[in-house]
């Protein structure tokens, strides 16, 4: 790769916050907190509205095959993180450890079952996503960015959020199929409300890009 090269270095850039956010929110995922006083929610999901942000950003510039190549990346490398936490884990800490066997295994057991879930959603979702935003984009071109942008989120969302929550938090017996739906619901409804409030970023993105790379570099394909 030519680290001269102006798109190589955008993609590095694109690809470092893209693989960072994904697997924080693994790590941070088995805190559970209260938004707005009404639903309860993983911390880590404020984190994946900007991952999907960075989606259609690398959709847009570098095709189909940028954002398959970079989710698998990702899923490698939160497999990677999920191998390294299991070994961390079964060490046994020695007995002055500011940080004790049982401690760590309840913050980082519980993240075994994000990062399973994750997984799962994550690779399903992106791909419908990026299938989602190329058939929008196939039809109002390079207009309406907008539209693919929310559009492919508005689908791949639904699958990511149910699916992610049931493996992570109804599988292992930490809430029942009823509060599952009920937090799965307003986790859903969190992740388009801050979508929506994330479009003007996609289009600071799309003017930063384009002001650095020329509008002869976008993606065709």
């Amino acid at each position: 790769m030519d680290f001269k090269n102006r798109k190589d270095l955008v993609f590095i850039i694109l690809a470092g916050f893209f693989v960072t956010n994904a697997i924080v929110a693994e790590l941070i995922g088995g805190k559970l907190v209260q938004f707005f006083g009404i639903f309860t929610q993983s911390i880590g999901i404020i984190l994946w509205p900007f991952v999907f942000v960075l989606t259609d950003l690398i959709n847009e510039y570098y095709g189909r095959s940028g954002v398959r190549k970079l989710t698998l990346i990702t899923v490698g490398l939160i497999i990677y993180t999920y191998i390294l936490i299991t070994i961390a884990i079964n060490l046994k800490a020695v007995g002055f450890s500011p940080v004790g066997d049982g401690v760590f295994a309840t913050v980082f057991g519980q993240s075994q079952w994000i990062i399973v879930g994750s997984i799962c959603a994550f690779l399903t979702s992106q791909l419908v996503d990026v299938w989602i935003f190329w058939k929008l984009r196939n039809v109002t071109g390079k207009k309406m960015i907008w539209l693919r942008a929310t559009g492919s989120t508005l689908v791949s969302q639904i699958i990511d959020t149910f699916m992610v929550q049931f493996i992570a938090f109804v599988i292992p017996g930490k809430w029942s199929f009823g509060d599952f739906i009920v937090n799965a619901s307003w986790g859903y409804a969190f992740k388009l409300l801050v979508a929506v409030a994330l479009i003007p970023l996609i289009y600071l993105g799309h003017f930063a890009i384009e002001k650095y790379l020329g509008k002869d570099q976008e993606a065709n394909t």
